[in-house]
């Protein structure tokens, strides 16, 4: 039985200011949007899950600032890409941050390594259900997830990870560049938002996200936020795919609403469907607990489409 959880009661807003320039405020606790002196809207601050700015005009109050950190929201800054090049994230103040900062810091390499093998094959599993499920890639890919071993020591996620590209747009090719526009800008927003939210999740659950599991880099501090977000970068592929497919070449405010939408899709985790941020929160805590011993298994969110059976109706 799964239990259907209400997008509207548990999920954060997401506040995107793009289009004009802005002064963020803030006044008993509601974070202000004015503009020429005007107020043009306001958000209680224990609303929001993340503000992302892509206006070079947009100015900002300390105090705007420090209550989106006191209510555990994440500013995103964008670049002249009009993509994210900077997370502030506040400091957090979860009652065990030192205990499951120090099961963090513990982690033996066989558990890292078997909850990389969990991702990496949730992620192939993804990108699976990403193609035509009756295509020889479709199949492929469920076959190479199989073979995924602790730590990914064939780098099996490489593998898989050509033959999805290729396949990605049928019979167009595709090459993925982080470096390029059109489709890839797509992905490479997308993608960013996830890793903001995953960030976010993962310090409101007591975890440090420099440290990673699988990814390693001195000038990273978000390690184990791109560790956990691989499963999720299909969710946006799949966006990223639609607005090509109906003609979408460029970043645009339309565009970046769809990306963003992402956050409030429907997803699938054990016995309970709800929207993805509430479930990235869930996989967050489920870490925490696989480093403290208390499980084994991430709880890692799976789209819900047509590859893998399941109904795509909203509940009541």
């Amino acid at each position: 039985m799964q239990v259907q959880l209400r997008a509207e009661a548990l999920i954060k807003r997401t506040i995107e200011i793009s289009s004009e320039a802005a002064h963020l405020t803030v006044k008993h606790r509601q974070m202000l949007i004015q503009r020429d002196r005007k107020t043009v809207g306001s958000v209680p601050c224990e609303d929001i899950g993340i503000v992302l700015v892509d206006h070079p005009g947009t100015t900002y109050t300390h105090a705007a600032l420090a209550q989106l950190a006191e209510s555990d929201a994440a500013l995103v800054v964008c670049n002249e890409q009009h993509l994210p090049s900077a997370i502030l994230l506040p400091l957090t103040d979860h009652s065990q941050v030192v205990w499951r900062l120090n099961d963090q810091i513990n982690a033996s390499k066989p558990l890292c390594k078997q909850l990389w093998k969990q991702i990496v094959q949730a992620k192939i599993r993804a990108q699976a259900n990403v193609l035509s499920a009756d295509s020889k890639a479709h199949r492929k890919l469920l076959d190479l997830a199989l073979q995924v071993r602790s730590g990914d020591t064939k780098n099996v996620e490489a593998q898989a990870a050509q033959t999805y590209w290729q396949h990605f747009l049928g019979e167009v090719r595709f090459r993925r560049d982080r470096n390029a526009d059109d489709l890839n800008s797509f992905l490479n927003y997308g993608y960013a938002v996830i890793r903001a939210a995953v960030a976010r999740a993962l310090v409101a659950a007591g975890l440090f996200p420099a440290l990673g599991l699988h990814h390693r880099n001195r000038s990273n501090s978000f390690c184990l936020a791109d560790d956990l977000m691989e499963p999720l970068r299909p969710m946006v592929d799949t966006r990223a795919r639609e607005l090509h497919a109906i003609g979408y070449t460029d970043l645009s405010v339309e565009s970046k609403r769809v990306l963003l939408e992402v956050l409030a899709e429907r997803v699938r985790n054990g016995d309970e469907v709800g929207p993805l941020m509430v479930h990235i929160h869930r996989m967050a805590s489920s870490l925490s607990k696989c480093f403290a011993g208390q499980a084994k298994q991430l709880a890692i969110p799976v789209m819900i489409d047509s590859n893998d059976g399941t109904d795509k109706t909203d509940a009541d």
